[in-house]
């Protein structure tokens, strides 16, 4: 995979209407985002699809890219988990994905999580989600890391819906003002 700096360059490129750079982009993330698209929704062709869709979305919104916000694999990486929940979420109100253990991709590179949690300063992360009680914490690393959707956690803890989306919203509250001081 190309390093962050490189991804960063193509940005502008692609907004400017350059295919070869979107091609770049493609040839250097795919692999990472069809594991993401591939664990969250357990079906290949449904995770080829969405892959597909997000580089769609890349193509027209590569203008509102901002490098001060997060890394290209970050923003990518989480147009590809919201295009795959609501994937997950189109199969119905009982849809749930059985959670992929031990998905093979030929690449040996770092997983894609590692490359988030290294792109969002996982020493930070990790520390302020120390400081959420348990109950929340497995909200939140379920939701996020794992891409289950809140119908399908509230399902895994034996919770109202409501209320693991009250944890999850006062859990990210309180994340948010962690990582701002």
């Amino acid at each position: 995979m190309a390093d962050a700096d490189t991804l960063a360059l193509l940005m502008p490129q692609i907004a400017a209407g350059d295919r070869a750079a979107l091609r770049r982009l493609y040839e250097a993330t795919s692999a990472k985002l069809f594991g993401v698209c591939l664990r969250i929704l357990s079906d290949r062709e449904e995770a080829e699809d969405v892959l597909q869709e997000v580089y769609v979305t890349v193509w027209r919104r590569a203008d509102r890219f901002d490098a001060g916000r997060a890394s290209v694999v970050t923003w990518i990486s989480t147009i590809a988990r919201n295009r795959s929940i609501d994937r997950l979420r189109a199969r119905g109100p009982l849809a749930h994905a059985d959670q992929v253990d031990e998905l093979q991709i030929a690449d040996g590179a770092a997983s894609a999580e590692t490359l988030l949690a290294a792109a969002d300063d996982a020493g930070r992360l990790h520390g302020c989600l120390g400081e959420l009680d348990a109950r929340t914490q497995t909200a939140i690393r379920t939701a996020f890391f794992d891409g289950v959707t809140y119908e399908a956690l509230a399902r895994r803890m034996d919770a109202p819906l409501g209320t693991v989306k009250s944890w999850i919203r006062r859990g990210l509250a309180r994340l948010k003002g962690c990582l701002e001081r």
